[in-house]
């Protein structure tokens, strides 16, 4: 077995299954959920329960229940009341590898002595592993289980898994419709790609093969028009809306030619394939004795047959592919997966800059450097899978949330490690994107780059749209991975020496005249500069607001006298005369407004570096529904910062 990453624990009081089940027992009670509770809001967040639903302990349903008949397979999954065949079909391809089985059904638990109620399971979710308890009560109708069951009525693995799944998600409404990939992906923490066999890359034999080679797993499906097409039989045997599992790969030689097979599994079992190369097809007697025997040593159960595969891709539509992290890999696989991670988010106003299409804001979307050094063994371009999942959709459902359309552009990277600029995504092509936009929760595409340095861009399809995201980049090889912009500096001018009065300029004399008008005898006061001083004909604004001036003075009152004397407030001026001129660059339109999302380059252009935490928390705070922010808005903000930063600076 390969070493795992500790599961977390999820309970809302923070105690593991082990403490809560010690407890149970301790006091010789069962284990209630409460975070769960056996509710109708658990099955449906959108409606009443439409029947008479009670929630039943296995012991209440039979005599002597067990967690586990046997070993866990195929025939243990039967579907219920609820659409969510995705999931049943990504539980059967489960248990063909017990590895991963293993680690998501964990088999210390039973309904022997040590019963009190409660279960577990544990699902990937972010790049964590999670471990999720229950309560063993599951929903029924006149002594029936209505959800996920086994055929067998004394067992309830797969019931009590179905039920910590939508816990998971919030309900068992949640998992209305889905991707087998979905579960898949939850079930293993790999990474999924789908791979259309009308229209398939020239190589997808080879991908198909290396995947296997590194224990990934693999289905393939044909789709159905129409609900009426679901499960229907084809006169070659196969079915039609069908989960199936793809379990070898193999090149055999006839007659001098190499011809590739596939090997399908069908996870019912039964139903199988007719065609050239089936079971006992003539075809087989032109093979190698030795070869024969050592590809069919493993393909004798029912439902598992081997394919040509061009009659495979005539007859499948869609190959999809789980590739494993390093940590989910058994230790006999061939090769390893090298993977590197990053999290982060789409807010509006700041970092939710939308597709390409929206040239304006696309530049402001997070973005990450990938640098590829070196090339895959025996060859010259480097194998890399990018996922880019949204994260937390299917339980946000319930407040009317949905997934948003994503994708992602991969570009060739300069040197620098800044975040670009609109020019450069105006002026350079993309080497690579997601071949659409779509609303699923991940977006995952295969791609064969040269070696070198790669600028990844993920986004939403329309700008300011907010959502989580996770982006899992798989190499062959290790490849160095970077957030760009993610520093956060400031390279703040020195303040002007002071001049003698006798060696002013006309300008100092004429701004010293102005500061003796508004100070009198007291000096500048925490109320001042007067606003209307400030205004300038081409920025239109109602004037600064007290709060501005008191940033002001915060920010200039260097020998803490609550006052600003003339020197201070000279080098205030020569600041203000910059940040004027900065924001009038960037109120293209005069309104006396500057988009939110060109605040970045605003403060890179006055000094100062921020990362994307920083830019979203600013951009919350003082753009509005229009995604604009004010002079005296931008005001208050350049001036906080730059106290901000002096103070750092001052204590360092």
């Amino acid at each position: 077995m390969p070493l795992h990453s500790q599961a977390v624990n999820t309970q809302s009081d923070g105690k593991s299954y082990e403490q809560l089940r010690h407890e149970c027992l301790q006091k010789g009670v069962l284990f209630e959920d409460q975070d769960f509770p056996a509710a109708g809001p658990s099955i449906f967040y959108s409606q009443s329960v439409p029947v008479n639903i009670e929630w039943k302990r296995p012991k209440e349903i039979c005599e002597n229940p067990k967690f586990i008949v046997g070993d866990a397979n195929r025939t243990d999954i039967c579907q219920g009341q609820l659409g969510d065949c995705w999931l049943l079909a990504a539980i059967a391809s489960l248990t063909l590898k017990k590895d991963a089985l293993a680690r998501v059904v964990p088999h210390d638990q039973d309904f022997d002595r040590r019963y009190a109620g409660i279960f577990h399971f544990q699902f990937w979710q972010h790049n964590q592993w999670l471990d999720v308890v229950v309560d063993d009560r599951l929903p029924a109708v006149r002594n029936q289980l209505i959800m996920l069951h086994s055929a067998s009525n004394d067992e309830f693995w797969s019931a009590l898994l179905e039920k910590a799944y939508a816990k998971l998600h919030g309900s068992y409404e949640s998992l209305k419709g889905g991707s087998t990939m979905e579960a898949m992906e939850d079930f293993t923490g790999g990474v999924g790609e789908v791979y259309e066999t009308k229209t398939p890359p020239g190589n997808l034999f080879a991908i198909m093969k290396k995947a296997l080679d590194r224990g990934s797993m693999m289905g393939c499906s044909i789709d159905i028009s129409s609900s009426a097409e679901s499960e229907a039989k084809t006169t070659t045997g196969l079915v039609k809306g069908h989960a199936y599992s793809i379990t070898g790969v193999e090149e055999v030689t006839v007659r001098g030619q190499k011809v590739q097979l596939v090997r399908v599994r069908n996870p019912w079992g039964q139903v199988e394939w007719n065609g050239a190369w089936s079971d006992d097809s003539r075809e087989w007697n032109y093979v190698d004795a030795a070869e024969k025997k050592r590809i069919l040593q493993n393909s004798s159960e029912d439902g598992e047959f081997w394919m040509e595969f061009q009659d495979f891709k005539r007859n499948y539509d869609k190959v999809e592919i789980c590739n494993m992290t390093p940590d989910d890999l058994s230790d006999n696989s061939k090769r390893h997966w090298e993977v590197s991670t990053f999290q982060g988010n789409w807010i509006r106003g700041s970092t939710a800059g939308g597709c390409r299409n929206f040239i304006d804001t696309f530049w402001t979307n997070p973005q990450f450097k990938l640098e590829l050094e070196d090339a895959d063994d025996e060859d010259d371009v480097c194998s890399v899978v990018i996922g880019l999942m949204q994260k937390n959709r299917r339980k946000l459902r319930k407040e009317g949330m949905d997934l948003e359309t994503i994708g992602f552009a991969v570009y060739e990277a300069p040197d620098d490690e800044d975040q670009q600029g609109k020019d450069f995504f105006r002026y350079n092509p993309s080497k690579a994107r997601s071949k659409t936009y779509i609303n699923m929760r991940e977006v995952s595409e295969r791609f064969t780059l040269p070696p070198g340095k790669y600028l990844l861009v993920p986004t939403t399809f329309q700008p300011h749209h907010e959502a989580d995201f996770l982006i899992r980049i798989f190499s062959e090889k290790k490849a160095g991975a970077l957030e760009m912009g993610s520093n956060v500096d400031a390279d703040l001018p020195d303040p002007p020496m002071p001049s003698e009065p006798d060696e002013e300029t006309d300008e100092e004399r004429g701004l010293r005249r102005l500061f003796e008008q508004l100070a009198g005898e007291v000096r500048v006061t925490a109320a001042s500069p007067s606003s209307d001083e400030v205004k300038r004909k081409e920025i239109k604004f109602e004037g600064l607001s007290l709060s501005t001036c008191h940033s002001i003075i915060n920010l200039m009152d260097v020998d803490n006298t609550g006052q600003l004397e003339f020197q201070e407030f000279k080098v205030f001026w020569e600041k203000m005369k910059k940040w004027i001129m900065l924001f009038l660059s960037f109120d293209t339109d005069r309104s006396g407004k500057m988009s939110s999302y060109e605040l970045r380059s605003a403060l890179k252009a006055a000094g100062m570096h921020l990362n994307n935490q920083l830019l979203q928390l600013i951009g919350l705070r003082f753009a509005d529904d229009n995604y604009d922010i004010d002079f005296d808005d931008y005001l208050t903000c350049i001036v906080r910062l730059e106290n901000m930063f002096s103070t750092f600076f001052r204590w360092c």
